[in-house]
């Protein structure tokens, strides 16, 4: 933990800069939303696809905060991310509760259709640290669970994050998935084309997310 400190440093050194310059970087979008517990609630037909005020294309990427507190055993946080084109296309988080705490990120595309690509039934999320869903047109996609990068540089053509959905209930008469707390998701994209800084906070956050996944095992080892 003696290098928690110099850590901490360094990112901050460079987010601070980074964000400062929002206002003079019209490539650079950032969107923040706070799902509530009772959206989860809900069985997947029921729930409504809500449309975000930015669309989020070329490069970007979405940070989950999960803090929500489960009603049951076998409640579940789903999180799926829609294409601008269609709804038919898209990325799906699920997130369940402890102490399994499974973990699993799928994606349907035209051509290959519904398909998991991960899945972890057991240490699959991490409570105090953040999962990350990142995608560059170039690069396609990759997961990290917040301790790990499960997913990596996975194909998926070009994706635009226009609306999302969450649910969190595999049939009406189950009990509810959540009781309280939130889920923050976080936006971010930008368009290298248009300013060579646009990448940079990507950078960052990716390494904080490195730094903090790194502590966290090594204290819990510890």
């Amino acid at each position: 933990m003696r290098y928690l400190f110099p850590a901490i440093l360094f990112v901050g050194f460079f987010v601070s800069p980074a964000f400062a310059q929002e206002s003079n970087n019209p490539s650079l979008i950032i969107d923040t939303l706070e799902i509530p517990s009772d959206e989860f609630n809900t069985v997947l037909r029921e729930a409504p696809i809500r449309v975000l005020d930015d669309t989020h294309a070329v490069s970007w990427q979405v940070t989950i905060d999960n803090n929500l507190l489960y009603a049951n055993p076998e409640g579940t946080a789903v999180l799926r991310l829609y294409d601008q084109e269609t709804h038919d296309e898209f990325i799906e988080v699920g997130m369940g509760p402890q102490p399994d705490h499974k973990f699993w990120v799928a994606v349907q595309t035209p051509k290959e259709g519904y398909v998991v690509v991960h899945s972890d039934l057991d240490r699959g999320w991490y409570p105090q640290t953040k999962s990350i869903i990142s995608f560059t047109d170039r690069a396609g996609l990759t997961v990290n669970n917040g301790a790990r990068i499960v997913v990596t540089n996975l194909d998926i053509g070009e994706f635009a994050v226009h609306s999302y959905s969450v649910h969190g209930m595999a049939g009406s008469t189950d009990p509810p998935a959540a009781s309280s707390g939130s889920m923050i998701v976080e936006f971010l994209s930008g368009d290298p084309a248009k300013n060579v800084f646009a990448l940079f906070p990507f950078y960052v956050a990716a390494g904080t997310g490195i730094i903090v996944g790194v502590l966290f095992l090594t204290k819990k080892r510890s």
